[in-house]
């Protein structure tokens, strides 16, 4: 039966639950108010066969109280029926009673928070599991107890008996503790029963159990078929890296597959072996960042993105074909970066180097190792032999297989052949000793054909830093690289002049070159024109300003401003958050905080001039109203094919509209913009769109249509901690 309705939790220190009603023409949703402090758990049931009909929700929040919610015909209202006790070191069992719910029995047992609880049924009897931080699962059975029974005496031994009786019924019931599995090491989160399933007609029940802790594993239960005693079948889990362990888990409908997932954001997938039923391999599952994603950029040749965000890390994403598929799916086949700053800002400097700035004040420029590079062959068949050999030719050191970490360090430091131990059973053993607990080296190769699980990605996949870049005061804002990839201009957060400036760094001898001062407060995003010979900035003092290439003198090429806005030109009226360039480098376009888009240009800057002329440029277009405030502005390098401009514009609410425009006549035209697809809310982020990023080719990542395509793609990013990637129809624009 296919449910018809979604429960949840949408803010983790809200005292509301959102419940929304889907049907096939309308979707309502309803918050329940009740609770005074974050609610922290939800489930529901169906009271009756009827969908629409009876259902009761289950609200847990720390407040120390179970709220119980029901609706009643598919048009009644949701109200409160009862609010009970909630105790964190005690099982209690609850008996209905019409619409209310009474306390029946109390669990003793656990020393320490119950994290998890579960029901199962198997034949006649109740199973109820339960978790908790003492480290041990419990496991009570609940059986009906009949009158004779109870009254034969009978000296076996046998456990103690918690009884209860409920009242509607009269019938008596027993619960005793079936078996107490301690295996785990660290709190337990987690406990679920295999899902029941249907055979010969009738409802089974597998009596299986899972477990996730923090102690980084995921334990298998089952009962000996001789003996009943519950017994470790299978331990899966993390090896190394960097967290702290498993907060859920799950069983595939059928229990062939494991599912958990972990502190740091990630799932964890394993599949069972249709040989060896007690071996599980990890399989490929999906990943990404689990706090706000900055900023993302596509490589130049198109055929990944990578993305930073405030979990501290860097991402690369690809695409995969499974074999014999047609599908493309995208996956994170490596971490460069595992920081221990909130990642802000990233720059691409050719096709496998990239330079990332965070709340430090230093940028950190990395590039690619040789075992990455093979394996992003591997895995989406696209060959770099090309690339490998241009990467070991243009640097005359060796090219490292990898990078890890060293103790309580922040830098990759790059790992050689010769670094790494010979054997495997050496490394471990090197790993085991107590004068090595935080080993300098412990990245090992990898050979994939499939995007890497967790552990691997957290281990094996970083870059090594080549460079660190010193000369901000304060944490890095934005960084930007030129086309021709031997420029990169940076800038920090600011709140007086002297610290917003903007500095210009050589990417061959990574030598400071120049500082550009000109505004008051952050400057928010930097962009180079294509043909590299402009910079544009814009800022939080409501300014923009741009810069223009000079002849290059010895210690390499000189900017200039050559136009700019202050408080009597200003268009904007609020913070100006992104920027971005025409293809053609004859416009630009800003979006700001009051709601505008802007295109500007509309005079010629290949003329030399000095200091600001205020006629030099100005907005060629109508003031474009987004409705929200606008976060995030791209525009393809790809036109329509009747050479309209294709604009993508992020709001603060999370929706990503796209525009086309053209410059007809030297005054704006009325009709200039043209909006022609507002994402819906399923496609739109949740939160705020931080970064748009159009990629420069024509065609699709990871398909064969790159020549005279109609797709174009678009990756965006938000604070939903999502970064998604949209196809666009250039031809149905």
């Amino acid at each position: 039966k296919a449910s018809r309705f979604v429960v949840s939790i949408y803010d983790e220190h809200t005292t509301n639950l959102n419940f929304s009603l889907r049907t096939k023409e309308l979707v309502k949703s309803v918050t329940l108010e009740g609770h005074t402090e974050a609610v922290c758990a939800v489930d529901a049931v169906y009271q009756s066969d009827e969908p629409d009909l009876d259902l009761l929700i289950a609200s847990a929040a720390s407040d120390s109280t179970v709220r119980i919610w029901s609706r009643h015909g598919s048009e009644g209202n949701l109200f409160l029926n009862a609010a009970t006790t909630y105790w964190l070191n005690k099982n209690v069992i609850f008996n209905r009673n019409f619409i209310q719910f009474q306390k029946t029995l109390i669990l003793p047992g656990h020393e320490d928070w119950i994290r998890g609880i579960e029901w199962a049924v198997c034949d006649e009897d109740l199973f109820l599991a339960s978790c908790a931080q003492d480290c041990l699962i419990r496991i009570w059975k609940v059986c009906m107890k009949s009158k004779e029974s109870s009254e034969t005496e009978d000296y076996s031994i046998r456990l103690k008996e918690n009884v209860f009786t409920v009242k509607d019924t009269g019938t008596t019931y027993a619960v005793t503790l079936e078996s107490v599995l301690a295996g785990h090491e660290n709190w337990v989160y987690a406990v679920h029963w295999q899902p029941s399933f249907t055979k010969g007609g009738s409802i089974q029940q597998p009596m299986r159990i899972l477990s996730a802790s923090m102690d980084k594993t995921v334990i298998l239960w089952e009962p000996d078929k001789e003996s009943g005693v519950w017994l470790e079948q299978v331990r899966v889990g993390e090896v190394g890296g960097n967290t702290l362990g498993f907060f859920d888990c799950q069983f595939s409908p059928d229990g062939s597959m494991i599912i958990a997932h972990a502190f740091h954001g990630a799932f964890h997938l394993w599949k069972q072996s249709s040989v060896n039923k007690k071996e599980w391999t990890p399989d490929v599952v999906i990943s990404g960042h689990f706090n706000s994603v900055e900023d993302v950029k596509w490589d130049p040749e198109g055929e990944f993105i990578i993305s930073v965000g405030l979990d501290q890390t860097t991402r690369l994403f690809a695409p995969w074909k499974r074999k014999h598929e047609t599908e493309v799916t995208w996956h994170e086949v490596a971490r460069p970066q595992v920081h221990g700053y909130d990642m802000r800002c990233l720059a691409m400097i050719g096709r496998f180097q990239f330079v990332s700035g965070a709340d430090e004040k230093v940028l950190r420029v990395f590039r690619a190792p040789k075992n990455f590079i093979e394996n992003f062959s591997n895995i989406t068949g696209i060959p770099v032999e090309n690339a490998l050999h241009a990467l070991c030719n243009s640097h005359s050191s060796e090219l490292p297989e990898g990078a890890t970490v060293p103790a309580l360090g922040l830098s990759n430091k790059a790992v050689f052949e010769g670094d790494m131990p010979a054997q495997p059973a050496e490394y471990e053993e090197t790993f085991n000793t107590i004068s090595n607990q935080y080993p300098e080296i412990y990245f090992q190769p990898l050979i994939l054909t499939e995007p890497p699980p967790e552990d691997h990605l957290l281990q094996n996949t970083l870059w090594p830093e080549i460079q660190k870049l010193y000369g901000h005061g304060y944490e890095i804002f934005c960084v930007a690289c030129n086309n021709s990839n031997t420029l990169i201009a940076s800038a920090c957060k600011a709140s007086k002049k002297e610290h917003a400036a903007i500095i210009l760094w050589s990417t061959t001898s990574w030598k400071k070159l120049q500082s550009l001062s000109f505004h008051n407060l952050t400057v928010t995003q930097l962009a180079f024109s294509p043909n590299d010979q402009f910079l544009l900035a814009v800022s939080r003092d409501r300014n923009w300003s741009l810069w223009r290439k000079q002849d290059s003198s010895e210690s390499g090429p000189v900017f200039s401003c050559c136009a700019y806005t202050d408080k009597n030109t200003a268009v904007h009226s609020r913070i100006i958050w992104s920027c971005d360039w025409t293809p053609d480098s004859k416009y630009f376009v800003t979006g700001s905080r009051d709601k505008k888009v802007i295109i500007w240009g509309q005079c010629d800057l290949s003329m030399p001039a000095e200091g600001n002329i205020p006629d030099l440029i100005k907005p060629c277009s109508t003031v474009l109203d987004a409705m929200d405030s606008v976060t995030a502005v791209s525009i393809s390098h790809v036109l329509t094919p009747d050479g309209r401009y294709i604009v993508a514009v992020g709001l603060e609410n999370g929706k990503i509209i796209l525009y086309t425009w053209k410059q007809s006549g030297q005054e704006p035209a009325l009709a200039d913009w043209t909006k022609c697809v507002e994402m819906d809310n399923s496609q739109s982020h949740a939160l705020a769109v931080k970064r748009l990023c159009w990629r420069h080719h024509e065609g699709r990542a990871g398909h064969n249509d790159q020549k005279n395509s109609e797709w174009l793609q678009l990756a965006s990013c938000g604070a939903d901690h999502c970064v998604k990637i949209f196809n666009v129809n250039r031809f149905a624009l």
